[in-house]
């Protein structure tokens, strides 16, 4: 069996991770029954946070960590490596840790916090309905990037935020193909019940048919399953060759994501349909595959290089100049390529 972590105590006393790190850390308010029982744990298993104490000095107060959840999701690849680069050149260590769809955020934050003792964290991707005292018990400065417009009032007070308008950027792709004659518009999102990016694009496409006249059909909005990656080519392309089975009317797609998108102008090639002739096929995110695609995909690019150096000048500015929690909005670019066209008169 290979070395006790945070996640064994955790598990041996019946708690949370985060509970195990604030007892570790002599953080107030929590139960002293419940505190003592986990340091009992830990002398009784002679538990250490980190296995080399030697590394554990050389990061603290020295390495920021990026916490990505969906890190294969090719939108994040630039984000990572300019986020390096700006980590490295302040010399600072870059410590990146992925998280799985179905882990909780805040949990591996709190691990990672103990175990590594980074000056801040920067936040890609996720899920953020998290509640302010759970973003509190981290302790250190945070930036949240590319999910802001889901963050509730109280935790926005407590994390920075660098994002898009995802309901107003969806908003603007839904509303060209309205103005392009669509009328029947498939989405692809992700999970019923996301309440994050998803939710916000979904949003948006929902506005622009209602402010165009035309109605939401339930039958055009495709959802993927709980535990599925919704952002992934793989995806696209299944969902859509179920969709065509279906016999549903429809000129235009909406995808979520440019990947998505890529996906489904394969299966639309595989089943002798022609695109944008027969279906134009929309993205988001401005993927750099997308530009090399053929047909190239009409998307919403957001500026990612921007936003990932926005992100580090923010924590560095609450970590180095004591500043407060910061909230920057960033425009998309609509760019027209070969995917989509006017509907035929």
């Amino acid at each position: 069996m290979g070395a006790l972590t945070i996640k064994d105590i955790a598990k041996i006393c019946g708690v949370s991770v985060t509970t195990v790190s604030r007892a570790l850390n002599n953080y107030p308010g929590i139960n002293q029954d419940t505190k003592e029982r986990i340091m009992e744990v830990v002398r009784e298993k002679q538990f250490i946070p980190n296995n080399s104490a030697r590394n554990l000095k050389k990061l603290e107060n020295h390495s920021i960590a990026v916490l990505v959840k969906g890190i294969g999701n090719p939108f994040f690849q630039p984000m990572m490596g300019t986020l390096e680069k700006i980590v490295h050149k302040r010399k600072y260590t870059f410590i990146l840790q992925g998280v799985n769809e179905n882990e909780d955020e805040i949990e591996v934050a709190s691990e990672l916090v103990l175990e590594k003792k980074p000056k801040g964290i920067v936040f890609l991707g996720g899920y953020f309905k998290h509640t302010e005292a759970k973003l509190k018990q981290l302790g250190l400065p945070c930036v949240i990037c590319t999910v802001g417009g889901s963050i509730d009032e109280k935790s926005s007070s407590i994390c920075s935020c660098v994002h898009v308008d995802d309901i107003k950027e969806s908003y603007r792709i839904v509303d060209y193909l309205c103005k392009s004659g669509h009328k029947r518009i498939a989405t692809f999102v992700a999970t019923r019940g996301d309440k994050s990016i998803s939710a916000q694009r979904l949003e948006g496409y929902r506005k622009a048919l209602s402010d165009n006249g035309l109605p939401v059909c339930d039958e055009l909005i495709r959802y993927t399953e709980t535990g599925e990656n919704a952002y992934t080519m793989e995806r696209g392309y299944q969902d859509m060759k179920e969709l065509l089975k279906e016999n549903i009317d429809f000129t235009a797609i909406y995808a979520i994501s440019d990947a998505i998108a890529i996906g489904i102008c394969r299966a639309l090639k595989e089943e002798g349909k022609k695109v944008p002739e027969d279906y134009s096929v929309v993205g988001f995110d401005g993927l750099e595959m997308a530009s090399y695609y053929i047909p190239t995909i009409t998307t919403v690019k957001q500026p990612v290089q921007e936003m990932a150096k926005a992100a580090a000048e923010i924590l560095f500015d609450e970590i180095e100049n004591n500043c407060g929690v910061q909230h920057r909005i960033f425009e998309g670019e609509i760019l027209i390529r070969e995917s989509s066209c006017a509907v035929s008169k």
